[in-house]
């Protein structure tokens, strides 16, 4: 089966397409959360989705969105664009966010946003936090996002953990090792690269590769100024920070 991993779209349509025009032929389509928040498309984003059946989790942009979290933790810009889509979105995107789970296990495959131990709020940064989250699911991949970088952290019979930083085209085989797989993120990348990333994994093969795909990142940042929010989200996007 060939999965396309996304996550971090941000309500960033054309950074959506763009992905979606480049993956080809797929089976299913999974989603890591923060579907919405920072970008100016939630309503034609979650549509987007769900024409191409997407299944996956919520994320702490999400939970914001639908008033089911304390914003007083998120930056400025974040809380005025959460606020903001709270108040824009349609019934029917705000009862599909509502509708994601925080966590899910899809065969070998265990989804969530942030961890798995705290599948809303950890980010997944050092080390230490990776060795943890390596022992804190069951199956033997878990699929995450929320840090906007492209990532794999991989722990051997010794209890090593490896990462790797992987780049447009690099491909991890999926062995008896433990691993945490990250996509990066589709509208927000944080890597300094602007394009849009996102994971093809091919399940028979036991594959996972890495994309990256150009989108008009000019188009998403006149949306947000019509929109009225922060300037600084449209100024990120030319720069992937």
């Amino acid at each position: 089966m060939r999965v396309a991993i996304l996550s971090d779209i941000h309500a960033n349509l054309p950074a959506l397409d763009a992905v979606l025009a480049a993956l080809g032929e797929v089976d299913a389509v999974w989603q890591l959360g923060d579907v919405v928040g920072y970008g100016p498309h939630p309503d034609e984003v979650v549509a987007r989705l769900r024409e191409a059946g997407a299944t996956g989790v919520r994320g702490n942009h999400d939970v914001a969105a639908l008033g089911f979290l304390d914003v007083e933790w998120f930056n400025s810009a974040a809380r005025r664009a959460v606020e903001w889509t709270a108040r824009r979105i349609s019934p029917e995107t705000r009862a599909w966010l509502a509708g994601l789970p925080e966590r899910a296990e899809l065969g070998e495959m265990t989804l969530v946003h942030g961890s798995p131990r705290d599948p809303t709020w950890e980010y997944i940064m050092t080390t230490p936090d990776a060795g943890a989250s390596l022992a804190a699911f069951a199956t033997p991949c878990c699929l995450h996002g929320h840090t906007h970088v492209p990532a794999a952290w991989r722990a051997d019979d010794d209890g090593h953990v490896e990462l790797l930083r992987p780049s447009d085209g690099s491909e991890l085989a999926l062995d008896a090792r433990r691993v945490l797989l990250n996509p990066g993120s589709v509208g927000q990348p944080r890597d300094g690269d602007p394009r849009a990333s996102f994971l093809v994994m091919d399940t028979e093969a036991r594959r996972a590769t890495w994309h990256r795909v150009a989108y008009p990142i000019a188009t998403t940042q006149a949306d947000i100024g019509a929109a009225g929010l922060p300037r600084w989200l449209a100024d990120r996007l030319a720069d992937g920070r």
